[in-house]
């Protein structure tokens, strides 16, 4: 039987479950069925002949349509021209809804494309949302759909308490091998009263499969998330975002990606190579990014290939590239002034230094911290890449932080 999400199964029932209900819709382009039909597309014939009704539809972070980049960049809710529905914007003034946006709305229904990494802010709006409701009493529907990068592996970094940003909002490792339906369970096991949650589960998807294996279709759920190839390498590479690296923003294959106009290409491939990382290949490459961190400006670095997924690591794959880059450039710093952090949020002064650097706050609205702090979730990871300790102890932390998750995790598990 072909795989189907978690808005096929309800759109095969007829949308029997949303019928007289007044709905508030969480997301965003990418919230398609297998025959590329729209969520709002789905479900407007049905609003306009009054057999529900759509109060409100609220989008996340790169927008409703994806048309927004990476990292603080707003956008802000309307009228709907085409549909006449309004439009909340969870990444602008607010990323919660508030009372206001809520009202009127009986059943709070979410179909929102994850990729299986905590940075990913998609998952922490839908908790935000589930929050939100529950605190007014509306009940949660969330339609399924399959990690894209598998539901077996579970990899790299533990967020602490205290590292709780809009990159990890809720303690689970980098790579946490669940759908978005067991991430909403999650959270809810963890909120106290429990708030009232449905799944609607997806249908012949296995754990070992890749969206490819799933047989469906990709629609890019955000502006830098070209491929399932990138989402693959994305618990690794966006640890890039907290350095004075391009990750090929401003290329046609962000993440898989990497470099800087102080690197050196073929030297920095050769020596990540003869690590012998399983699952990855490294070739140099020369580019020059369009927009985002180094633009214009000519770079040198490497491209990441994938050659054998099941074995692939990316987050130790991404911090041997970067103990690799301090190798080759040293450490290079610029002092951390809050009180002036909202002016970096479009100039980066780390990117005129010589060397590798990490990048200053502000980001995703954390003035304070470093941002390779809130994406690692802890300290450690960053004092690992300044000390060039050895991979073997990086590895075995992350395999005891992630053992210790997974009691929690199996029993959130759907499948």
């Amino acid at each position: 039987m072909p795989t189907a999400t978690g808005l096929d199964v309800l759109a095969r029932e007829g949308f029997s479950r949303l019928r007289g209900r007044r709905l508030g819709v969480l997301c965003n382009q990418a919230s398609i069925d297998r025959d590329y039909r729209h969520l709002i597309d789905l479900l407007l014939p049905l609003h306009r002949a009054g057999e529900l009704s759509i109060v409100a539809v609220f989008g996340p972070q790169h927008g409703l349509f994806g048309h927004t980049q990476d990292n603080m960049i707003e956008w802000e809710g309307d009228t709907d021209p085409r549909t006449g529905l309004t439009i909340h914007s969870l990444y602008g003034e607010r990323r919660k809804p508030t009372k206001e946006m809520l009202e009127g709305i009986d059943l709070f229904v979410v179909d929102i494309p994850d990729i299986g990494s905590r940075y990913y802010t998609f998952a922490w709006t839908m908790a935000n949302c589930i929050e939100a409701s529950a605190a007014v009493g509306i009940p949660v529907l969330v339609l399924d759909r399959p990690n894209p990068i598998g539901g077996l592996q579970v990899e790299g970094l533990m967020l602490r308490s205290g590292f709780e940003s809009f990159v990890g909002l809720y303690p689970v490792p980098t790579r946490h091998g669940m759908t978005a339906g067991e991430v909403a369970t999650f959270v809810q096991r963890r909120l106290r009263p429990e708030p009232t949650l449905e799944v609607v589960k997806a249908t012949g998807w296995t754990r070992s499969d890749y969206l490819e294996d799933a047989d469906l279709p990709w629609a890019m759920p955000s502006p830098n998330m070209p491929t399932v190839d990138t989402a693959v390498v994305y618990p690794g590479g966006c640890l890039l975002e907290g350095t004075n690296l391009s990750e090929g923003r401003g290329t046609t294959r962000p993440f898989e990606i990497v470099g800087a106009p102080f690197l050196k290409g073929w030297p920095l491939a050769e020596s990540l190579n003869r690590l012998a990382l399983g699952g990855v290949h490294f070739r140099p490459v020369q580019f020059q990014p369009t927009f985002n961190k180094h633009a214009g400006r000519e770079c040198e670095g490497v491209f990441v290939h994938v050659t054998d997924r099941r074995s692939f690591e990316p987050v130790i794959t991404y911090i041997a590239l970067l103990q690799e880059i301090v190798r080759q450039t040293g450490m290079h710093r610029l002092p951390v002034h809050t009180e002036t952090a909202k002016s970096f949020v479009a100039a980066s002064p780390e990117c005129d230094l010589p060397g590798f650097a990490w990048k200053l706050p502000p980001y995703e609205y954390e003035f304070d911290r470093m941002p390779i702090d809130i994406l690692a979730g802890d300290t450690w990871v960053r004092e690992a890449i300044e000390g060039l300790s050895p991979l073997s102890e990086i590895r075995s932390r992350c395999l005891h932080e992630c053992a210790e998750f997974a009691p929690e995790r199996n029993s959130c598990l759907l499948y």
